[in-house]
């Protein structure tokens, strides 16, 4: 008899090791492939909020969720809508510096904070290093008088200042910091009382053309409509300039934009006025409309860790229609980015919801597919400072932005994992599998600020964003290998971002499924992971359970 309950202890063991190793044979293969055609098909019209093509996504996907079971994550309702404001600048606007115009498009593109119709400024020009006010860091490109930004044009480079050899860990090192984000510095201009912000770009300090901050830019952008009395600062209008263009304008003013750019790097740089005026009078079409985050929730198993929440995320939209490309498609799917990774975490909520009662997860399981993340994750930030789950109840997050399938990987990330506890949960996953757990591998891009993620982390949740690795099984040829190689040139946030027949869906399964482990873990971990105390983001951690 002793025999017999050792051997069932054994084979219970080895049945509950097979199941933390590898769930990839719950996953459906040809449904996930299936969700990413019909996610990324022509008639959904690239998934652009506010549009019938985005509606038709965000329908598809509550209804995906109820065929799996999935309860509404709204009370009643799989939708949790988001006022968005839309301006969409007229093409033919030109930037005025002089008498010298820039045309848009090509030398420049531009949107508005103001949330109007028609824009009009005419102010100084001045440069302003890299537009960061830290304490932190003991920075400050804002030295002066406060007259000396109120009411002016910023020219302003991107990312952050550069490590030195004196101080090697200076913002981060290779690693970008917020204060390097685009985001960052029109907000922090906004802060200032600039009128307006010309980002400089290049590929390098971008990591991706010219032509992505065209299409990105040049068509719709939407930002969360502001309530009424609403004091936030906004800035009259929000620009980027190719480094030609901007080493032209600072030419008219006698200024080298690289000798600028290497006194910009120093602690003591003080902003430069450039004696020239910009003009620039920018019309646009605009609406008002409401676009959805998509939820939906599986409860959990235990009668008191229930109420407490991991949350799924993946945005479902994507740039709608554009500027056309040389074969005169207008049509931007997103099949990588992101009907992968919806079609992953519909998978994963399959495989839940299908899990035999004694593997059900403890905590109940959210799905939130956020609206307009191509806009600044917008739809994230709503349900982050609108949480339809108290905060200090939300155990952790993690992020699908983009699926491997290309081909099975050795090595996968995990952004941010890192900052909190959570790093001992996804380095366990990764050990069961025998595969190796990556750091970013573009630290410089700043990825972490990237995507759906970042607003939880920000209000203090520990959150990771699945990044697949680059350790193939067997080596890449083909189709697949030139668009893994030439992704960020020729396919992000492009027309050619569609789904191929060639996609290995042998390799997106094993991405979700390290999603869905990794998630799983966190749902049954006796405690909640919390950020380190060195992290930047302990402080609203704990502020959420005050």
């Amino acid at each position: 008899m002793k025999k017999f309950v050792v051997l069932l202890l054994i084979l219970s063991t080895l049945s509950t090791f097979a199941t933390a190793q590898d769930m990839s044979s719950k996953f459906d293969e040809a449904k996930m492939r299936e969700r990413v055609k019909r996610l990324s098909a022509d008639d959904f019209e690239g998934r652009g909020p506010g549009t019938d093509g985005g509606k038709r996504a965000a329908q598809y996907i509550a209804d995906q969720m109820k065929l799996a079971g999935v309860k509404p994550g709204n009370q009643s309702s799989y939708f949790q809508n988001v006022k968005l404001v839309g301006v969409k600048a007229d093409p033919s606007t030109k930037l005025i510096v002089g008498s010298t115009p820039y045309k848009f498009g090509d030398d420049f593109v531009a949107t508005t904070g103001a949330q109007t119709a028609s824009v009009s400024v005419d102010a100084e020009l001045v440069f302003a290093g890299y537009g960061i006010d830290s304490p932190l860091y003991n920075w400050n490109d804002y030295k002066g008088s406060p007259d000396d930004y109120k009411g002016k044009v910023l020219m302003i480079l991107v990312n952050d200042p550069p490590a030195t050899e004196a101080e090697p860990n200076l913002f981060g090192g290779k690693a970008l910091t917020y204060n390097g984000r685009w985001v960052y510095k029109y907000e922090e201009a906004a802060r200032k009382g600039a009128a307006g912000v010309i980002l400089v770009h290049t590929n390098e300090s971008a990591g991706y053309g010219w032509n992505v901050v065209r299409t990105s830019n040049g068509n719709w952008r939407y930002e969360i409509a502001r309530s009424e009395g609403n004091k936030t600062p906004f800035l009259q209008y929000r620009a980027w300039a190719t480094n030609d263009a901007a080493t032209k304008i600072l030419k008219q003013g006698n200024l080298d934009l690289e000798k600028l750019k290497t006194a910009a790097k120093s602690r003591d740089f003080k902003s430069v006025k450039t004696g020239m005026r910009v003009k620039l009078d920018l019309n646009s079409e605009l609406k008002t409309f409401d676009s959805p985050n998509v939820v939906g929730k599986i409860d959990g198993s235990d009668s008191k860790l229930k109420n407490e929440y991991v949350i799924y995320t993946g945005h479902w939209d994507h740039l709608g229609i554009g500027e056309a490309d040389a074969t005169g498609d207008k049509i931007y799917n997103g099949a990588y980015d992101n009907a992968s990774g919806i079609a992953a975490i519909l998978g994963i909520a399959d495989v839940i919801n299908r899990l035999p009662k004694k593997e059900r997860p403890k905590r109940s399981i959210f799905f939130l597919f956020p609206t307009a993340e191509e806009q600044g994750l917008l739809g994230a930030e709503y349900f982050a400072t609108h949480p339809m789950l108290p905060l200090n109840k939300i155990a952790g997050n993690v992020n699908i932005d983009g699926v491997n399938f290309f081909g099975k990987t050795r090595d996968f990330a995990a952004l941010g994992s890192e900052r909190s506890s959570l790093g001992d949960i996804v380095q366990s996953i990764a050990d069961e599998r025998k595969m190796k757990l990556e750091g970013d591998m573009s630290p410089e891009q700043g990825f972490f600020f990237r995507s759906d993620h970042f607003p939880f982390a920000k209000v203090g949740i520990p959150a990771v964003s699945l990044r697949h690795g680059d350790d193939f099984l067997k080596p890449l040829t083909g189709e697949a290998l030139n668009f893994f190689k030439n992704y960020n040139a020729k396919y992000y946030h492009q027309a050619s971002d569609q789904y191929y027949d060639w996609w290995d869906a042998g390799a997106m399964v094993q991405n979700a499924e390290l999603g869905l482990a990794i998630g799983l873990k966190i749902a049954n971990s006796p405690s909640m992971p919390r950020y380190k105390d060195t992290d930047e983001f302990s402080a609203p951690d704990k502020k959420r359970f005050k």
